[in-house]
């Protein structure tokens, strides 16, 4: 059986894992449609096992990493319905309180990658703090599938509520010296343009191909931006003309970058979606504006 390599694949397999892992296509019709390129030696199972995230391979931070103290912890979330549960993570040596970051997850919640960026985080000097969206649904599943059902249920601006809320808790952390950015991915995407909107003293806000706010809420802006976009992701780049229209407009500070022939997911080292040179250099840039922002 042949080994598949991502440059074995065309763009049309990358699109139908979008449309998939976005709730636009079920699993069945998925399958269904990834024996069209089951060809060649490679088979409809090797093909699907491919293209699914890998959790078991891909830890860029082990869980006991001696370097950091990750726990999970309990916040209050008044306007998002109560108590949730976040990944906690901070380097074990600190001389002096340390800025914090906000670690916002996809489409189905805090899975073992968004847990590995948390840690990441901590490594470079932040104290992170994950949530789990899921948590009142009995949290993360342990598979993407259920997971991506189960955020289906929830209300997405009950959930931006939960993440307000884990700013909260992590800025008048004891540890923490008050300043407090947040990084998200896709659907974290979308929450961290939010909540530069909501949040008048949030210290940086960092989108992974996010989706925009409307251009009425961009006047509320404060933050400064760093927005990383996938030169591939039609779906979310649709929008952000617009969007930088009125950031200009209203003379708001902003970096954008377009990362040339990449696919939406290009930081998520979990599937072949993955691009290490682009993901490397949007993560350097992240923790460098951080820096900058937050001291």
């Amino acid at each position: 059986m042949k080994e598949l390599k991502k440059e074995d694949l065309s763009q049309d397999v990358f699109d139908l894992y979008d449309d998939y892992a976005h709730n636009r296509i079920p699993r069945c019709l998925f399958v269904e449609k990834l024996a069209a390129y089951a060809i060649g030696g490679i088979t409809v199972s090797s093909l699907l096992s491919f293209m699914l995230p890998d959790y078991v391979n891909t830890f860029t931070v082990d869980a006991n990493d001696r370097r950091i103290n990750s726990e999970t912890i309990v916040f209050d979330s008044p306007k998002g319905g109560g108590e949730k549960k976040g990944f906690l993570s901070m380097p074990k040596k600190r001389k002096q309180k340390l800025p914090g970051i906000i670690v916002v997850h996809e489409n189905s919640g805090l899975n073992p990658y968004i847990a590995d960026v948390g840690r990441r985080a901590a490594i470079e000097g932040f104290i992170s703090l994950a949530p789990d969206a899921l948590s009142p649904l009995g949290g993360y599943p342990g598979n993407d599938d259920d997971g991506r059902e189960m955020q289906k249920k929830r209300d997405r601006f009950e959930m931006l509520e939960d993440f307000i809320a884990a700013y909260e808790y992590l800025k008048n952390l004891a540890d923490c010296n008050g300043k407090v950015g947040v990084v998200g991915f896709c659907f974290g995407g979308w929450i961290a343009n939010m909540m530069a909107v909501k949040v008048p003293d949030l210290g940086a806000a960092v989108p992974f191909y996010g989706g925009q706010p409307d251009v009425a809420d961009v006047p509320f802006i404060k933050a400064p931006l760093l927005l990383h976009f996938a030169e591939l992701d039609l779906r979310v780049n649709e929008g952000w003309p617009l969007y930088e229209e009125a950031l200009k407009l209203h003379q708001k500070q902003y970096l954008a970058y377009m990362y040339p022939n990449v696919n939406h997911g290009f930081h998520n080292n979990t599937t072949p979606r993955y691009d290490q040179d682009a993901a490397q250099l949007a993560w350097q840039r992240s923790t460098d504006f951080f820096r900058h922002n937050l001291k």
